[in-house]
Order: structure tokens, then C-alpha cells, then sequence
């Protein structure tokens, strides 16, 4: 749908920010080998990513493993999500979104606290009332804040399980899948309006605002002083929304390059999926939706190929 500039430009920011947050926050979860004693005296090598909450993946996965674990698991959150939807279980489907969203901002928080003695147990301590405050008290201050810290908490967990051509095919995988759902079937904008209107949230970047007409009814009642006057029309609120997974998915692929080629290349795949976003925004048409991944994986692929050639 297309957006005023400064509502784009608002978008944009947050998402090139949640992009950088997600590098700092991977960063900090970079694998450590540590020499362990096994049970029979033999003093072996283990691989640590120090993830609070018991994160740290299994030792002996595989990143080909984890892709068709990835996929399955998201076709049935999907599943899931749509059968929870048509029998109304809101209290359910919170409680979930509250327990991903606590975490992930632990895992976020922590990596900002990483030195501090129980920064695990600290990091809960203040994401547990911001998930509360998100889920349940709809401030779009609090909730668009909280999002520039979850998509990374969410990366950081699934960057060490996947490497460059596994992440590359899951982004290839769910560019399809969101022009499906978005374009075909349609149940992208059911979850999305289900979201905002039943569960009073939304997984995303979230932005209301007022059209050129609605903001002259403002303006005109504000130089009048007559607030009265609004109470018996009807003010048309209209909303941007940037969905959580196209946050979350250039950050695993970024997070990935940062930690097998380097901090320029994965900025390089920052850069390409914002500029990506921005032509998305750029050529979309007012009323109609727009499936953002596909555009957002071509920008990370040409960056990637930049990279790779650096």
C-alpha cells in the first residue's frame, strides 16, 4: 500500500536499525571452542555460543538438517496459527506470542549486558514487562521498540544453525511462500487484520496515521478549539505495517555472512535489503498488498554476490 514519505522513511529506519541491532546481537554470540573433559578422561573440543535460556544448539546438527527442520516447523506455526484463528483461541495464541516475545528480547538484552554476573536473569527481568506492556497495554512507542530488539534475539538463534547456501535457500523458499500466501491465497492479510483487530497486536513494524483529508479535520477542529466537533464523524485511520519475517530473514542471512566472511560483506547485506524495501515501497500502488520478501531476498542475493566478490 503506498505511504506517505515520512511514514516510508519511518519504515525504513526501523528496519535498517532492527538490521544493525541484529549484527551487534549475533556478534555477541559468536562461537567459542572450549576444551571439555568426557566421561572417560578425553579432553574434547566443544562449540559455545553462550545463548541464555539454554538456546545453544545441539553439537552434532546439521545445517542441512536444520533447513528442512526450519521449514517444517514454520508450515506448521502456520497451520497452527490458521487453526487457532478460525476457533478464536486469543488467550492461546497471546500467551504464545508472549512467551517468543519474552525470550527474544532476553536474548537481545543480553547480548547488551553480556559481562554483567547474571545477565541472563537480568535481560528476563526487563523484557518480561515490556512483552506485558506490548501484548497487553498497546502503546505503538513500546511496540515498535520492542520489535527493533526481537527480530535479532529471534536471528541469533538460528544463525548458528545454518550456513551461506542453507540461509540463502531459505530465503529463496520463503519468497515463494509469500507470494502464495500474499498474492494466491490470501492469508497473510487474514493473520495480519486478525492480529491488529482481535489480539490488539501485530508480529511487525506497526505505524497508524491520518490522510491529507482526515489531518485537515484535526487541523480545523485544533484552530478552532472545538474537539466536539470530531466526535460524530467518522476519521479514517490508515495503517503501514512491515511483517515480522521480513525483519527477521535478511538478519540470519546477514548474521551468516558476518560470521563466515566478514562485518563489510554483511553490511553490504543490510544495505541491499533496505534499498530492496525502498523500491518495493517506491513502485507499490495505494490499496493493494505487496508480498515484501521476494523483493527483499533479490536486494540480499545481488549484495551477497557483491560480497562474495569483495
Amino acid at each position: 500500500m503506498k505511504h506517505s514519505l515520512k511514514i516510508v522513511i519511518l519504515l525504513l529506519s526501523m528496519f535498517f536499525i532492527a538490521q544493525l541491532i541484529g549484527l551487534v546481537v549475533v556478534h555477541q554470540y559468536s562461537p567459542q571452542i572450549k576444551q571439555i573433559t568426557d566421561e572417560q578422561g578425553n579432553l574434547i573440543n566443544k562449540t559455545t555460543y553462550n545463548l541464555p535460556y539454554g538456546m545453544d544448539p545441539p553439537q552434532d546438527i546439521t545445517p542441512g538438517d536444520t533447513l528442512i527442520s526450519i521449514i517444517i516447523a514454520m508450515v506448521i506455526a502456520v497451520v497452527f496459527m490458521l487453526v487457532l484463528m478460525k476457533f478464536k483461541v486469543e488467550f492461546f495464541l497471546r500467551a504464545w506470542f508472549f512467551i517468543v516475545v519474552a525470550l527474544a528480547l532476553g536474548i537481545s538484552i543480553n547480548a547488551f549486558i553480556f559481562n554483567i554476573s547474571y545477565s541472563g536473569i537480568i535481560a528476563l527481568v526487563i523484557s518480561l514487562p515490556l512483552a506485558f506492556l506490548k501484548l497487553f497495554k498497546r502503546n505503538m512507542i513500546v511496540h515498535n521498540a520492542t520489535e527493533l530488539l526481537i527480530y535479532p534475539g529471534i536471528a541469533a538463534i538460528f544463525v548458528p544453525l545454518l550456513n551461506l547456501w542453507t540461509v540463502v535457500i531459505l530465503l529463496i523458499l520463503i519468497s515463494f511462500y509469500d507470494i502464495y500466501a500474499v498474492w494466491h491465497a490470501g492469508f497473510m492479510q487474514k493473520m495480519a487484520q486478525y492480529q491488529i483487530k482481535n489480539l490488539k497486536f501485530f508480529t511487525g513494524f506497526f505505524v497508524p496515521y491520518l490522510g491529507k483529508k482526515e489531518r485537515e479535520l484535526v487541523n480545523q477542529a485544533k484552530q478552532n478549539k472545538n474537539k466536539d466537533s470530531l466526535k460524530n464523524k467518522k476519521i479514517k485511520v490508515n495503517i503501514a505495517i512491515l511483517g515480522g519475517g521480513d525483519v527477521v530473514f535478511p538478519i540470519i542471512l546477514a548474521g551468516v555472512v558476518l560470521s563466515q566472511l566478514g562485518l563489510i560483506q554483511a553490511l553490504l547485506i543490510n544495505i541491499g535489503a533496505t534499498l530492496a524495501l525502498a523500491f518495493l515501497f517506491k513502485i507499490s500502488k495505494k490499496g493493494k498488498f505487496y508480498p515484501a520478501m521476494p523483493f527483499i531476498t533479490t536486494g540480499c542475493l545481488i549484495a551477497l554476490g557483491i560480497a562474495l566478490l569483495i
